[in-house]
């Protein structure tokens, strides 16, 4: 039988994970995927996703892919590796795709959404990132617009994860109000490590009068190429991988 080149569209919790890539002595995402794979199939496979989430992001939209030599349907594959895999992964949608799909280097945009609670409850408390705060939309709205296009994110990066070229193209941005909540989304062709954390970070702090900066401030944080500008990082919780697109 020909090996086949299939296609898994994910959702998952990551609450708990050590993020999606694999670690030896850790819980993640592409492990649990790849071991349910071994009991489904008797096969070990590599599994390559379309983004390598941090511990504690979530993903509503992640996409990976796996070639292997074995007699299961494409689209049973779902059902199959779901049966193994803890309640908080779940395998949406199985395919066979071209052999030259690959997951990570085939895609053209990922797409990202950040959760603020602008109210304190104990609930969901793993999903979103608590802020109590009356939040200026429209001034958030403005330090938006001022990262669209295609700009170097450096400073809003890992300074460990800085690469020769740290330009990312956004396609678009922007906050809205969701009644107790606030919602950041961004699309773009590419992201650094810790990028929309360090954005949503700095617009919080500014957005809700935390921090003493104006839209200037911010202008010049993202000219200035420097990560130690960025006070802080929101935390993971909040982030979901919403879709990528091919």
């Amino acid at each position: 039988m020909a090996e086949l080149n299939i296609r898994l569209d994910i959702q998952y919790n990551g609450t708990g994970f050590a993020g999606w890539q694999y670690q030896p002595d850790n819980p993640t995402i592409q492990g649990e995927i790849e071991k349910a794979i071994v009991k489904v199939t008797g096969k070990k496979v590599t599994l390559y996703g379309a983004g390598r989430t941090d511990a504690g992001v979530h993903a509503l939209g992640q996409v990976a892919n796996f070639r292997i030599d074995h007699n299961l349907a494409p689209e049973r594959y779902r059902e199959a590796i779901n049966y193994y895999l803890p309640k908080t992964i779940l395998v949406t949608k199985s395919t066979a795709v071209p052999d030259d799909f690959h997951a990570r280097k085939s895609a053209v945009w990922r797409q990202y959404k950040y959760l603020i609670g602008l109210e304190r409850t104990p609930l969901y408390y793993d999903l979103r990132w608590e802020y109590p705060c009356e939040p200026d939309v429209e001034q958030m709205n403005e330090m938006a617009n001022c990262i669209k296009g295609g700009h170097d994110f450096s400073a809003f990066c890992v300074v460990s994860s800085l690469k020769e070229n740290n330009d990312c193209k956004i396609h678009f941005c922007g906050w809205r109000r969701e009644e107790s909540l606030l919602a950041f989304e961004i699309r773009a062709n590419r992201f650094l490590h810790s990028m929309v954390r360090s954005l949503v970070g700095v617009m919080a702090d500014i957005g809700c009068r935390k921090e003493n900066l104006t839209l200037s401030d911010f202008q010049d944080i993202l000219l200035s190429r420097d990560h130690t500008r960025i006070k802080h990082v929101a935390p993971a919780r909040g982030l979901y991988m919403v879709a990528v697109g091919y």
